[in-house]
């Protein structure tokens, strides 16, 4: 009996090892971050507590052998191998590269977690997020002329009824575009703020908060991880579910969510997905699901049931994809480099496309580099789908991206037109080639309409998405006003009447 005791006694011990294992390996600054934040900050402190950052040393994450590793970097820095991952050792590391450092009880940490950080451990991901186009959003944005005209289009404020340019504001902009894209965090001075323990020196960020996939952080790198893997759990399994795509990706310029939602796929997930397993780092196609989400096709590490990989893991979202279904102003290969602000198409305007079409080549994949990305998103597809399904559902993606071009080029026309005939004012004399009437019905056909329409076929069906629910319905009613708008207006200025307002 005795001896039957001891064992049960050990077993017990052995069960509770792991919490009293990650216990002893905190280091002391974290101890320290966590008596006072566990009060202030419980709902921060409970995620963390969650994560598998809070259970495991990067030393004992680096002796995992094979696809299971998750630690990407050979030689892990002293200070991080054998404690947990914790408060300091995210918030102090390389405090001299961040601009946002400051001291804090004894310590000097910075408020944002950068890319960069992260790749003290996490090397691998965070160059291939860099070669992601999501790393480049705020710059492919904002250093985007054209683009900048968009967003003035939407967020200027109408002048009162005095005379006066357009209001604009920065604080409108992050409220808007840039918190998708990202914001620029700069430092902008000091604040004295009273707190439970006394009075504290906080840096005041502007762009704060913001967890944009493209932020420009205060060490100058580009990105948050945080997008995906939300602080502070970091959870593997929320980045592989459709709803952390949803929060940029829900239409109607990239209607995603929406599309996958009504796709066969979204109602299979929405059905069973209570019984799949997210947390294996390599997914197995059949065992741990059954039907794609957004991250199986663009980011996991897909095996089948036999362990042989079907895809590599990636954080370079465009690593699979051949063609940018995102209309500027037409469907297009996707860009050879993550940075969009260098295209320049045959008018030197910065779009990967001109107004009649033309592609500009040499900023776009190649026909060979297509055939490559394709082939590694089919072999995702064909781990479901016979070769039959997947070459009829390629050919009518294919046939919806031209027939999508070639209603957004008639549409272009008669846009081209309007601006000949001065109907209208384009960026070339000086005004804004998004602001009036038929510009926006312009816009919503190749922003709204197209893209819907594309992303309906792309994504194995998004019922009536491709029809009446901004699909093809909208952009021939949307080109078909546009006509009648240049008809009504050219009469109009041919009489030498002032037009009315729209």
């Amino acid at each position: 009996m005795n001896a039957f005791c001891a064992i049960i006694f050990f077993s017990i011990g052995l069960l509770a090892l792991p919490d009293a294992w990650a216990q002893q390996q905190k280091s002391s600054a974290t101890e320290e971050c966590l008596d006072c934040h566990s009060t202030l900050h419980p709902g921060i402190v409970s995620s963390w507590q969650k994560s598998r950052h809070a259970a495991v040393t990067p030393f004992e994450a680096s002796a995992v052998q094979g696809l299971a590793k998750k630690v990407s970097i050979d030689n892990i820095a002293d200070g991080l191998k054998n404690v947990v991952v914790g408060c300091a050792e995210c918030h102090t590391i390389e405090p001299k590269a961040h601009a946002d450092s400051f001291e804090h009880n004894g310590h000097n940490i910075h408020i944002v977690v950068s890319p960069k950080d992260c790749g003290s451990c996490h090397k691998s991901e965070a160059e291939e997020y860099q070669k992601n186009m999501m790393s480049q959003a705020y710059g492919n944005l904002m250093e985007n002329s054209l683009y900048r005209l968009l967003i003035d289009s939407i967020n200027s404020v109408p002048p009162g009824s005095g005379s006066g340019a357009p209001i604009k504001s920065d604080l409108t902009d992050a409220d808007s575009c840039l918190y998708c894209h990202g914001t620029k965090m700069t430092v902008s001075g000091v604040q004295t703020r009273e707190t439970e323990m006394g009075s504290m020196d906080f840096p005041v960020l502007s762009g704060w908060p913001n967890q944009g996939v493209g932020r420009i952080n205060p060490d100058g790198s580009k990105g948050s991880c945080a997008a995906c893997h939300s602080r502070h759990e970091f959870s593997m399994e929320m980045a592989r579910k459709p709803y952390t795509c949803k929060e940029c990706h829900a239409g109607p310029d990239v209607p995603a969510y929406k599309v996958y939602e009504a796709s066969k796929h979204g109602n299979i997930f929405s059905a069973v997905q209570k019984e799949w397993d997210f947390k294996n780092t390599v997914w197995t196609v059949g065992k741990d699901f059954t039907a794609p989400t957004c991250a199986a096709c663009h980011i996991s590490l897909l095996a089948n049931t036999d362990g042989k990989v079907i895809a590599n893991r990636t954080h370079e979202m465009k690593d699979r994809l051949p063609w940018r279904i995102f209309g500027l102003v037409y469907a297009h290969p996707q860009p050879r480099e993550a940075d969009t602000s260098i295209i320049r198409n045959a008018d030197g305007l910065p779009l990967p496309t001109d107004f009649n079409g033309g592609m500009a080549v040499i900023f776009l994949r190649t026909k060979d580099e297509m055939a490559a990305a394709q082939q590694k998103m089919q072999s995702i597809c064909l781990a479901c789908h016979a070769q039959s399904w997947v070459d009829g559902f390629w050919g009518r993606f294919v046939n919806t991206i031209e027939s999508t071009n070639s209603a957004t080029f008639s549409a272009t026309q008669i846009m081209l037109d309007a601006w000949k005939r001065s109907l209208a004012t384009n960026h070339s004399k000086g005004g804004n080639p998004f602001d009036e009437s038929i510009e926006k019905m312009w816009t919503d056909i190749w922003l709204f309409y197209a893209n819907t329409v594309r992303f309906s076929s792309a994504m194995g069906g998004g019922g009536d998405y491709g029809v009446f629910a901004d699909g093809r319905y909208q952009l021939k009613k949307s080109m078909q006003q546009m006509k009648e708008w240049v008809e009504s207006r050219a009469a109009v200025k041919s009489k030498g009447k002032r037009p009315a307002a729209p």
